[in-house]
C-alpha cells in the first residue's frame, strides 16, 4: 500500500511548522542550514532508510527516550550524562540540542554535519569521572561510544517499526550499516553495522547493564517537562512509556519497569495513528524537506513511501477545500544546532 503525502492548509500549517521549528530549535546556537548550500549531500543518502526512518517525530521521541534508557543502564555512561549535564534541571534545552545533532548527523550538509560531530568529540574529549562504585570512565572511550551509538539506532528503528511502519529485515540491515560513517566520525568504531551484530552487542552488555532509580527519575521528568507544545503535552507521559515498551523483555525486567510502564491497547492504536499520520505531513521546517530541496528533491520526495519500503511520488493531498495539488511554501525560519552531544 502507498501513502500519500499531506500539505496542511494555511494557517494549521504555519501553527504546526513553528511548534517543529520550535522542537529543534535553541536560543544562542549558530544556525544550520539544512537547504544550503545546493547541493551539497549528506552523511547519508536521501534513499537510505535513514532518511526515511529519521523523519517522524514521533518515533524520535519514542526512540530516543528508549535509547537514553539503555544508556542509563550502563553505569558508566549514566554518571556521565547525569553528572555532566543539566538535564535533572533544565531537560526542554538539552533534548532540543539532542534532537537537532541527530537532524544534522543525517539531514545535514555534510561539511556542517562533520563539523558538529568533530564538536562532540572534543567535548566528550573533557568528560571524564568515577562511579558510584568506583569505576572510571571517559566519554570518549570507544566502548561507550559504542554503546550509545548502538542503543541511538536501536531505539529509532524500533520506534518506527512499532509505531509507524514495518521494515524489512533487509532495510533493518540497511538502517544499521548506513549509521556506521557517522558513527566512525563520533569515535564509535565498533558500533553494530546489522541486526545480527546489535543482538550480538546486546548479548555481550547483558550483564554490565545494572538497575538504577535514575532511571525512574529520568522518565520522571520527560512526563513533568513542557517539551512538547502545550495541546500535545498530555502524550509525553503516554510517549515515555511506548519507549519502555520498545526496549527488550530483559532489559524491562533487569531495570524494574514493570507492567503497569506499558501500554493499554488503546494507547497504543492512538501511538500507531499519530506516528503513521506524522510521516505523511509535509512541513516547510522540517530537517528532511529542506535537505530533499538542497539536493534538487521535490519536498515530499520522501512522504509517499509505501509501506514495503520503496520510495515512490504518488498523489499529494492538500487539506484544503479550495485548492487541489501541491502548493508552494516559502521556507521558514531555519532551526538551530548545538555541538552538544546527543544524550
Amino acid at each position: 500500500m502507498t501513502a500519500s503525502a499531506i500539505h496542511l492548509p494555511w494557517p494549521l500549517r504555519g501553527l504546526v511548522d513553528a511548534a517543529a521549528a520550535d522542537l529543534l530549535g535553541g536560543e544562542g546556537a549558530p544556525a544550520v542550514d539544512f537547504s544550503k548550500p545546493l547541493g551539497e549531500p549528506a552523511l547519508a543518502a536521501p534513499d537510505s532508510v535513514s532518511w526515511r526512518v529519521f523523519k517522524n517525530p514521533v518515533s524520535l521521541f519514542v526512540g530516543g527516550v528508549g535509547a537514553v534508557i539503555l544508556e542509563l543502564a550502563e553505569p558508566r555512561v549514566r554518571s556521565g550524562v547525569w553528572d555532566h549535564t543539566r538535564f535533572r534541571d533544565d531537560p526542554r534545552p538539552r533534548l532540543q540540542r539532542t534532537g537537532l545533532a541527530a537532524m544534522v548527523t543525517v539531514y545535514g550538509p555534510r561539511g556542517a554535519a562533520e563539523a558538529m560531530i568533530a564538536g562532540v568529540g572534543r567535548m566528550h574529549g573533557r568528560v571524564a569521572g568515577v562511579t558510584p562504585a568506583g569505576q572510571a570512565y571517559r566519554a570518549d572511550d570507544p566502548e561507550l561510544l559504542d554503546w550509545v551509538q548502538a542503543t541511538a539506532a536501536f531505539g529509532f528503528l524500533e520506534a518506527y517499526k512499532a509505531f509507524v511502519a514495518e521494515v524489512s529485515d533487509a532495510d533493518q540491515d540497511r538502517f544499521y550499516a548506513e549509521a556506521a560513517p557517522a558513527a566512525r566520525l563520533y569515535g564509535a568504531v565498533g558500533a553494530p553495522t546489522s541486526r545480527a551484530r546489535m543482538a550480538a552487542l546486546m548479548a555481550a552488555m547483558r550483564d554490565r547493564l545494572e538497575p538504577s532509580p535514575i532511571v525512574f527519575d529520568f522518565l520522571d521528568i520527560l512526563r513533568r517537562a513542557p517539551v512538547l507544545p502545550a495541546p500535545l503535552r498530555p502524550l509525553q507521559g503516554l510517549m515515555a512509556r511506548a519507549a519502555v515498551e520498545i526496549t527488550p523483555a530483559w532489559a524491562r525486567t533487569l531495570l524494574g519497569l514493570g507492567a503497569g510502564w506499558g501500554l493499554k491497547g488503546w494507547e497504543r492504536r492512538l501511538l500507531r495513528l499519530a506516528g503513521a499520520a506524522a510521516d505523511r505531513v509535509v512541513l516547510d521546517s522540517s530537517p528532511a524537506v529542506q535537505a530533499c530541496r538542497r539536493l534538487g528533491l521535490p519536498g515530499d520526495y520522501l512522504y509517499g513511501i509505501d509501506r514495503a519500503g520503496t520510495g515512490t511520488h504518488p498523489e499529494t493531498v492538500e487539506i484544503n477545500p479550495r485548492r487541489r495539488g501541491v502548493s508552494a511554501c516559502p521556507l521558514p525560519s531555519i532551526p538551530k544546532c548545538s555541538s552538544l552531544p546527543r544524550l
